[in-house]
């Protein structure tokens, strides 16, 4: 029997989301949208029941939640106060990726693409999105609220801190580069050959800084 999931977030990449549960069993009960503009409204053929706000003002305890935006940081607030309400965000491996039996990974939100790639040695921490046709190289550590693109290759011995963006198509050179800072956005297509500090937007090939990405944060050098 199907699980009933619900999915947060709809936008253009709403049906490679649902795609994605459909093809690991789940059933979709509906969609929430971030304001209240297009409840009652259709997309892809799924309802979408109310607001963020409206979900997490109900009772949602032992319900089971896919978080689909791109931006780290709205979901890891979302993804927190799911968790406080005592909700459940999956961890979901589409059944076309590969997915080394030495690789560690949370039971809590992680979603895995088609066709992905996990190595050996790999430890990937809750809330973080791996996209279609990523490869992840062995010994790499994802920590948490981080979204890898489309066809991007983190290479091996690599340390993505929290909410890191890794765009699509991206190349983070094995044996190059140390650490990628937390808060910090690889440009799409970006070829990474040395370790990029906090709070940072790179893009290029070889990849340099462009200017920081939040005031808030210090940027480590």
């Amino acid at each position: 029997m199907s699980k009933q999931i619900y999915l947060l977030g709809v936008g253009g990449s709403t049906p490679i989301y649902v795609d994605i549960a459909l093809d690991c069993g789940y059933e979709i009960a509906g969609l929430y949208h971030y304001n209240d503009e297009r409840t009652g409204q259709m997309d892809h053929g799924y309802p979408i029941l109310g607001s963020f706000e409206d979900l997490l003002n109900s009772d949602i305890g032992g319900q089971n939640f896919m978080l689909t935006m791109g931006n780290n940081e709205i979901r890891e607030k979302i993804f927190e106060r799911l968790i406080n309400k005592e909700g459940n965000v999956p961890t979901i491996f589409h059944p076309t990726a590969i997915v080394s039996r030495y690789a560690t990974i949370s039971d809590c939100g992680v979603i895995v693409g088609p066709y992905t790639e996990i190595q050996a040695d790999t430890n990937i921490s809750c809330n973080t999105i791996i996209g279609t046709n990523a490869v992840v190289g062995h010994g790499t550590t994802i920590m948490s609220n981080c979204f890898i693109g489309p066809k991007a290759l983190v290479g091996a011995s690599t340390k993505l801190e929290d909410n890191v963006f890794v765009g699509q198509a991206s190349t983070i050179v094995s044996g190059k580069v140390d650490v990628i800072g937390k808060y910090s956005l690889v440009g799409a297509g970006g070829i990474v050959t040395k370790s990029v500090p906090t709070n940072v937007i790179v893009a290029g090939n070889p990849v340099k800084v462009i200017r920081r990405r939040f005031e808030k944060y210090i940027i480590e050098e």
